[in-house]
């Protein structure tokens, strides 16, 4: 289909998870475990989930800053995990990354005219005065003074510092853009802010989001369709009014159970998980949410569901097997 951006098929990526530096353990973490979804052009995903979940995993396998071992990701009729580091060079420039934490992410010995303007030189080989001119326009996209350019990260608030990041992330002029939890760390009424400068940046240029989140109130504001991951795997995938209207999976019903409505007044019946997220070195047979869910029947446990729905709206349920 022409507005699929990315088509990611049988995504996987483990890792080793020996405990301590000379174990032998030859266990190993399935942080993603065979992800298949579209991302379409100029529209946002959200992907949601428990801490742990393989999220941001997923992420940065998405961009490759973090080498699946497995599966395919299809731009254009182009699988690029099969292109060599030079080969995928051209692909860096399209794909870029806002991270949760701002100040982490930011050099803190560099003014924000030295962290813009070092990405604006190396990939677009400007001068000097073009290279301070294209920094005065980052800040101004963001909503940033002129006078941020002469200042060192630790001189700006979180919200400040994000649109510090966002900026970066714009330098190379990007199409797709991986949000890995990029409002968590800020408070709510600066949280609104940021999302709503996100949104009229994909208006003006056009961009394709991956925003990664654990709060659906939040991804419910920006996304257009949202996926849904359990312990490594999607269970479900949807157009955004389906999914909280509508939804399938009884993971994804739980999770919106629990957001908050604000009216004191309200009761609604809430469905209560019980017991822990398992061991994701150990996952249990079936379904992976069949030890916590509360409607399993007795082929959860033995057997990990097909893929029931369509390609706008599907979950991964025997519940669903006609």
């Amino acid at each position: 289909m022409e507005n699929i951006y990315l088509s990611i098929k049988n995504l996987y990526k483990e890792f080793a998870a020996g405990e301590g530096l000379f174990s032998s353990s030859n266990a190993r973490l399935k942080a993603v475990n065979r992800v298949s979804l579209d991302i379409h052009r100029g529209r946002t995903l959200g992907l949601v989930g428990e801490s742990g979940c393989g999220k941001s995993t997923l992420g940065r396998c998405i961009i490759r800053l973090t080498e699946p071992e497995g599966g395919e990701i299809i731009h254009n009729g182009t699988d690029i995990l099969k292109l060599d580091r030079n080969e995928f060079r051209t692909y860096r420039k399209k794909f870029q990354i806002v991270f949760q934490d701002p100040y982490s992410s930011l050099n803190p010995r560099m003014t924000v005219g030295d962290i813009l303007g070092e990405i604006i030189k190396f990939h677009h080989g400007t001068k000097s005065n073009e290279t301070e001119k294209k920094c005065f326009e980052l800040l101004g996209h963001t909503g940033l003074p002129r006078s941020s350019i002469n200042k060192y990260p630790h001189e700006f608030s979180g919200g400040q510092r994000q649109r510090i990041a966002i900026s970066r992330a714009l330098a190379v002029e990007p199409e797709f853009i991986v949000c890995d939890e990029p409002v968590s760390a800020l408070d709510v009424s600066i949280q609104s802010q940021i999302i709503n400068l996100l949104k009229d940046l994909q208006t003006e240029f056009g961009l394709t989001y991956l925003f990664i989140s654990h709060d659906l109130s939040v991804v419910k504001h920006i996304s257009d369709d949202i996926a849904v991951m359990y312990l490594g795997r999607v269970t479900e995938y949807s157009g955004k009014n389906n999914l909280f209207n509508s939804p399938y999976h009884p993971y994804t019903k739980s999770l919106l159970d629990a957001v908050p409505v604000p009216d004191p007044g309200y009761r609604q019946e809430r469905t209560r998980l019980k017991g822990e997220i398992p061991d994701p070195v150990n996952p249990p047979g079936g379904c992976p949410f069949n030890t916590r869910c509360p409607v399993k029947i007795p082929v959860c446990g033995n057997e990990y569901p097909g893929r029931y729905g369509d390609d706008g709206h599907f979950t991964y349920c025997h519940l669903y097997n006609d």
